[in-house]
């Protein structure tokens, strides 16, 4: 169905996905391969905008099911608009969350609903890796908080720590459970150390869907 790359980065907050992107994109550029850098919720024009409803909060008070399914709206309008074509045209597309932090953060939601909904909004699309990128809750927020400096905090991080452990657990179980897509990462290590864990685990996958930049053609 597709001949790009799907690669999704999951974690707790302040486990530094985010720069970790960056990293992996620029060295995936410098080895030939063509990068998609995206997010969810986000991505495209009409997720952006739901994006922006859900952190502010103002979709809390309509309850946990009307939050997922906006959540599903904006990851239908993003894989349609932006992943699909990405993954058609061969690229290899990073994604900062995905469907694992719909599962985990909508945990109060009935199952079989999320299920069904799941199954609307991807539409086919699933990752082929995904990186979940493990840290203590505590230490996870302390880096938030600090990133984000004087800006308020979102709708997640505002919630409680035992909710964050909650959800490190969950993250930690979806691994145990899909180890074929997922390879855990221990974000507590330095972020050079990070890196070189995570180009080790993208670089083995890519060549198993026949994607070849210099970095493979050279054996490196």
């Amino acid at each position: 169905m597709k001949r790009g790359f799907f690669i999704t980065f999951e974690g707790g907050e302040g486990a530094g996905k985010s720069t970790q992107i960056d990293r992996l994109a620029y060295k995936l550029r410098d080895n030939r391969y063509a990068v998609t850098v995206t997010r969810e919720p986000g991505g495209s024009a009409g997720a952006e905008a739901i994006r922006h409803v859900i952190l502010s909060g103002a979709a809390e008070p309509f309850g946990p099911t009307m939050e997922a399914l906006l959540f599903a709206a904006a990851r239908s309008d993003h894989i349609e608009q932006l992943i699909r074509p990405a993954l058609k045209r061969g690229k290899v597309v990073l994604c900062d969350r995905f469907v694992d932090s719909w599962r985990v953060y909508q945990d109060d939601v009935d199952p079989a609903l999320m299920l069904e909904i799941e199954r609307v909004s991807l539409n086919g699309v699933m990752p082929d890796l995904t990186l979940i990128f493990d840290l203590d809750p505590e230490e996870g927020l302390r880096r938030a908080a600090a990133r984000r400096g004087k800006d308020a905090a979102d709708r997640f991080e505002r919630e409680t720590l035992a909710i964050h452990r909650r959800r490190r657990k969950a993250f930690l179980d979806i691994a145990l459970k899909e180890p074929r897509r997922c390879v855990v990462i221990d974000a507590s290590l330095a972020p050079e150390v990070v890196e070189e864990a995570v180009t080790h685990a993208v670089f083995a996958a890519l060549p198993e869907r026949g994607l070849a930049g210099r970095h493979a053609e050279q054996g490196a």
